[in-house]
């Protein structure tokens, strides 16, 4: 046994059956011991690098499970940077392996030699090791596994090419100098004191006007939050990563939060006197209560991030789902029911807003009918995906979610590419659950194509083969061309934001997947029935308009200011822009209406 096949046995012996990855000669051991012998552990080959650590990324996401990614040294170790970097501000525990030149040629300009220690100590911060005896491969190994799952971050192995083909030294000697690691399993405190939860009770049970907002640390919680959201009369809203936490169609959830979110989240933060705070490391201050306005409980497994956006009263360190549940005993059942009366009735009026404004015209969809009308047709248990961008506005506030359904894209880093790799993690850890990747067309063209490529090659052996992909196609870099309105008060810059045209269903065709364009927007409904009941993957290429703004909850005045400075700058689309602002805003307007009749 060389090292190559004691890193495969130890990788497996912790559990891991998956790596994501491509091939090089810098690697060429660890690929050699992958296909000598079946150590339960399958290669994922991805269409490049990057693609290859998203997907290590989203099966930790899905699965709980660490992400394991490989590439060889040099450019290929480089590429992966953006997808660990999407895992590491996402907490999510991912292992790299990289390859190196050899021992002997470190340090003399040789090709492909890059300072891999250097170039991951910031994404790999936690530990980054380089291999340089066999000896040393077992406790490198289980500490990079260990630390990324127990600190749910991103950790690296660099292994020089001449060290993968050295005997392996399975069993450390047992002298000076020598590391012997195990791979034991860790027990640690999942619930705070009693007196700690004593003190998070009493805050609590004073509030008159509870908000909660739950995060990803609360996703396996979710019975335990519906009961403290009932104990206490709370309205419920929801960190972007969180949106599978508690279902879209209880009446005081709010959905979700900040400048994606919805409106009645904003008045949720607005209007409490008492925030708690669930398994959420949400960065947007501006949309958490103004200071000192309300008391605060926050609950983390991670001491650092406590405390860190809202000046909390009390901080709790523990796991969710059991600190709720100690948690729940102490509390008082409220009985004045005004304020959660008031979150439902606001709550039912916004599904109206965006039926509204889903329903409006545009040239030729409006990309919010695309989302509203996908939400009633989505399969029971699936898994979404979902890519940086306008979609990412209308996954957030169209879509309801159900009990049972998974659901996540790039928190954090907020990085364009990660849906289709997303989807594709999630197929080799579900098979048989149906997949939808929402993205538009800028993630498509720089990312999708290639997944495409893999998805074609992949389908077959999957129990389900239901993959729906939806790609916006407006040819425009819309989330940038609206923050540059928006923000920066500047028209659109045709040349940074005009994308070439591209037949995306066409080519999904050519790959042997099913394609469907459509432009019509009375088709947008049957089109996703006739997607979701193909017997391969589909690509819906949805037409639709780029001039559908994606308005925040509360537009500030300095927004409406640079706004209109944009269009009297001479954009391009500025009539355009005009005409569907109005509606929208009318939208709103008679939806309000709707609701005092009805």
């Amino acid at each position: 046994m060389n090292v190559s096949d004691h890193l495969i046995e130890r990788l497996s012996a912790w559990g891991v059956h998956r790596i994501f990855g491509y091939p090089g000669d810098g690697i060429n051991g660890v690929m050699g011991a992958l296909g000598r012998k079946d150590h339960g552990i399958a290669f994922v080959q991805a269409r490049h690098e990057e693609l290859a650590a998203f997907m290590a990324c989203a099966h930790a996401k899905f699965t709980g499970e660490p992400g394991v990614c490989l590439a060889t040294s040099g450019p290929g170790a480089i590429h992966l940077l953006n997808g660990l970097y999407d895992a590491r501000m996402d907490h999510q525990p991912v292992v790299a392996i990289v390859g190196q030149q050899a021992r002997s040629a470190l340090g003399g300009e040789y090709q492909q030699e890059v300072d891999l220690a250097n170039l991951f100590k910031d994404v790999a911060s936690e530990f980054v090791q380089t291999v340089s005896v066999p000896a040393q491969l077992r406790h490198v190994v289980d500490r990079a596994l260990r630390i990324a799952i127990e600190r749910r971050t991103v950790t690296c192995i660099i292994l020089p090419n001449d060290v993968q083909e050295l005997d392996a030294v399975a069993t450390p000697p047992r002298e000076h100098g020598s590391v012997r690691s195990g791979i034991g399993t860790t027990a640690r405190a999942m619930v705070p004191s009693d007196a700690a939860l004593d003190g998070a009770a009493e805050i609590l049970n004073r509030g008159q006007r509870v908000a909660m907002l739950v995060g990803a640390g609360a996703l396996h919680a979710t019975d335990e939050v519906m009961a403290v959201a009932d104990r206490l009369g709370a309205g419920v809203a929801k960190a972007l990563l969180g949106k599978a936490v508690v279902p879209d169609s209880l009446p005081y959830v709010t959905g979700s939060i900040g400048l994606l979110g919805t409106a009645p989240s904003s008045e949720l933060m607005n209007g409490c006197d008492t925030l708690l705070m669930v398994g959420s490391n949400f960065p947007y201050a501006e949309y958490l209560p103004e200071e000192g306005k309300a008391r605060g409980v926050q609950i983390d497994t991670d001491a650092a991030r406590l405390g860190l956006r809202y000046p909390m009263e009390l901080n709790l360190v523990g796991d969710s789902r059991a600190t709720l549940a100690a948690l729940l005993p102490r509390l008082h059942q409220k009985t004045d029911l005004a304020w959660r009366e008031d979150i439902e009735a606001k709550v039912a009026r916004w599904w109206r807003v965006l039926e509204e404004r889903a329903m409006q015209k545009a040239e030729p969809i409006n990309p919010q009918r695309v989302f509203w009308e996908l939400s009633p047709r989505l399969p029971d248990a699936c898994i979404l995906t979902c890519d940086s961008g306008t979609a990412a506005t209308w996954y957030a506030r169209d879509l309801r979610f159900r009990r049972g359904m998974m659901g996540s894209l790039s928190g954090g880093l907020a990085t364009m590419g990660p849906a289709l790799p997303y989807a594709l993690a999630a197929k080799h850890a579900y098979p048989d659950r149906p997949v939808v990747a929402l993205l538009g067309d800028g993630a498509m063209q720089m990312l999708g194509i290639n997944a495409l490529i893999t998805i074609a090659a992949s389908w077959k052996r999957w129990t389900d083969p239901r993959l729906v992909i939806m790609v916006l196609n407006n040819g425009d870099l819309n989330m940038v061309t609206w923050e540059q309105r928006a923000t920066a008060g500047d028209p659109k810059f045709e040349p940074s934001q005009d994308l070439p045209p591209f037949a995306y269903a066409e080519f999904a065709r050519q790959l042997g997947l099913g394609g469907l364009r459509v432009d019509d927007p009375e088709h947008v409904g049957a089109a996703w029935e006739q997607a979701f009941a193909a017997k391969k993957p589909v690509l819906l290429e949805m037409v639709t308009d780029p001039n559908v703004p994606p308005v925040p909850p509360h537009v500030t005045g300095q927004q409406m200011r640079a706004y209109a400075a944009a269009l009297l700058k001479g954009d391009p689309d500025a009539r355009k822009l005009i005409l569907a602002s109005a509606r929208e805003w009318w939208a709103g307007v008679t939806a309000g209406l709707k609701g005092r009749h009805s």
